[in-house]
């Protein structure tokens, strides 16, 4: 299949339990700025659609009956053709939710993110895309860096995850102090912020080629 003039897609994966939350909130803020620039999006709100982020057995790679069930099929069908993943959370001992994890570990799995080679290790699938994440902590940003929890959670969660799928990681941004006493100019700071990075992804990424 071919895309003479494809529109810049980018898929926002929120996982907060929250239906109303600072996440969600940056998430819409992306979503706006995606449309104001011409792309558009595809929301994946992972707990408002009750997904299952328990990896079942039939599910591993290296099972002799291995098969993706059929949410994880749905999912991968809606990202088939998407361009940019928006991943936005909250960070839990500085590290995704498992809502998230799960997700990543089913959805981003095998024949889908990667597919296994005979030799030399899994040959990158997502190649070309990006990834963008958005993440919030109630320590501030400075308490998490000089922690090494940021270093950490970068080499063991967004750069292995790249690796593995051949996504190119445009940024990670972390917003930390995340509580009550936030005012409403700083909210909508962080959301003007996040607007602009969405507007900004599809200004750069979004003549592309066609993949297919």
């Amino acid at each position: 299949m071919t895309h003479p003039d494809p529109v810049f897609t980018a898929a926002l994966i929120i996982a907060h339990p929250r239906a109303r939350s600072f996440s969600g909130a940056m998430a819409d803020a992306f979503a706006r700025g995606v449309g104001q620039a011409g792309g558009q999006v595809v929301i994946r709100d992972l707990y408002r659609m009750g997904f299952d982020p328990c990896l079942h057995a039939g599910e591993m790679p290296d099972h002799s009956g291995f098969k993706p069930r059929q949410d994880v099929l749905e999912e991968r069908r809606v990202l088939a053709d998407v361009d940019l993943f928006a991943f936005f959370y909250p960070l839990w001992y500085n590290a995704p939710p498992a809502m998230l994890k799960g997700y990543v570990d089913r959805v981003f799995g095998m024949g889908f993110a990667y597919s296994p080679v005979t030799h030399g290790g899994n040959q990158p699938l997502l190649a070309g895309r990006k990834l963008i994440s958005f993440t919030t902590s109630g320590a501030p940003q400075s308490w998490v860096e000089r922690t090494g929890a940021w270093a950490a959670m970068q080499k063991h969660f967004d750069e292995h995850f790249a690796a593995v799928t051949g996504l190119e990681t445009l940024a990670h941004h972390n917003i930390g102090g995340i509580g009550p006493g936030m005012t409403a100019e700083q909210v909508a700071s962080h959301q003007a912020d996040a607007e602009q990075h969405g507007w900004r992804a599809v200004q750069m990424y979004g003549r592309r080629d066609p993949r297919h």
